[in-house]
């Protein structure tokens, strides 16, 4: 099944985004960029633990961070969710051809 990226990257990008610390730290970072300090915060949980999710988002390619000095801020790689949307999208295409089709069975036509 063709994608932008390999089935394994793929596969790492539904990983990252299939826990919900790591999509509201997506979420917020959709918004603009953040220092990791700042998207710890209002999160319940220590900075390593913070920094654990987003090492995962970050190998998983949904984030790249960079260090200026004692800072380290995220931003979103849209690339990574791109490719994940686009899978997503053809697979809702085949749903919906599939449904149409049972449709027209069970309408006789």
């Amino acid at each position: 099944m063709p994608n932008h990226l390999g089935s394994d990257e793929l596969g790492q990008v539904f990983h990252a985004l299939s826990d919900p610390t790591r999509r509201v730290i997506v979420e917020r970072l959709v918004q603009r960029p953040a220092s990791v300090k700042a998207l710890a915060e209002p999160l319940a949980m220590s900075l390593p633990a913070v920094m654990q999710h987003l090492k995962v988002l970050e190998d998983a390619g949904v984030i790249a961070t960079e260090k200026a000095g004692r800072v380290r801020s995220c931003r979103v790689e849209p690339t990574a969710l791109r490719a994940a949307e686009h899978w997503l999208g053809e697979q809702r295409t085949r749903w919906e051809r599939q449904l149409d089709q049972l449709d027209d069975y069970l309408k006789g036509r």
